[in-house]
């Protein structure tokens, strides 16, 4: 969604699309949660819509996290909170209301779904796993993708994302062949102790 034309609304889709926040934490965070010098965001809390109220309280996993965004999307952020103060939301509707998912979705999300010419099956949570595709594909590790997605075990994040991976190891295996190739036996290991116990003789 690159294409799209720079305002505070599209903004928001890019956020989501990434950096991989929950809904519900997109529209939580406070302009003192976004570190622009850092390029960090602080995840701390999340707003959820009870019977039609919405709540506010902490992430899905309980825990804050802090997660990096990229330079172009810190440039589109300062934008977006110029002018506000720490404490006000950093996305907001027009009126400073603070965003619903359905009002969002028909005023914002669609419009730049059909800009972008993307399937109309494509949801607003879709854009949280177009963020952890992204973030495969420019080699973020599975621990540090689960950290940034806010996956209370790494095994939410293999079952959901795992098959993003394909050849990793025969990737991970030519990495290994070429340090070997460059490595130094000597010093890898200097002082050449043999651990094996069949060697050392018995009692050793």
């Amino acid at each position: 969604m690159c294409a799209l034309a720079h305002n505070p609304s599209v903004t928001s889709v890019r956020l989501l699309g990434y950096t991989g926040l929950r809904w519900g934490e997109a529209t939580a965070l406070r302009v003192c949660d976004i570190d622009l010098a850092r390029r960090r965001i602080d995840v701390r809390r999340a707003f959820s819509d009870v019977g039609g109220r919405v709540i506010l309280g902490t992430p899905k996993s309980h825990q804050s996290r802090t997660l990096p965004i990229p330079r172009f999307l810190a440039r589109e952020i300062a934008t977006a909170v110029a002018g506000k103060q720490a404490d006000d939301l950093a996305f907001t509707t027009p009126s400073g209301s603070v965003l619903r998912l359905p009002n969002w979705r028909r005023s914002v999300f669609l419009s730049s779904r059909a800009r972008a010419g993307i399937s109309g099956r494509f949801r607003p949570h879709d854009l949280r796993h177009t963020a952890a595709a992204l973030m495969i594909q420019a080699g973020y590790p599975p621990k540090m993708l689960q950290e940034i997605m806010g996956h209370a075990s790494i095994t939410t994040t293999l079952d959901l994302y795992g098959h993003l991976y394909p050849g990793d190891m025969d990737g991970y295996a030519d990495r290994l062949g070429n340090a070997a190739e460059l490595a130094d036996p000597a010093k890898i290991r200097p002082d050449a102790v043999d651990d094996d116990p069949a060697a050392k003789g018995p009692g050793l």
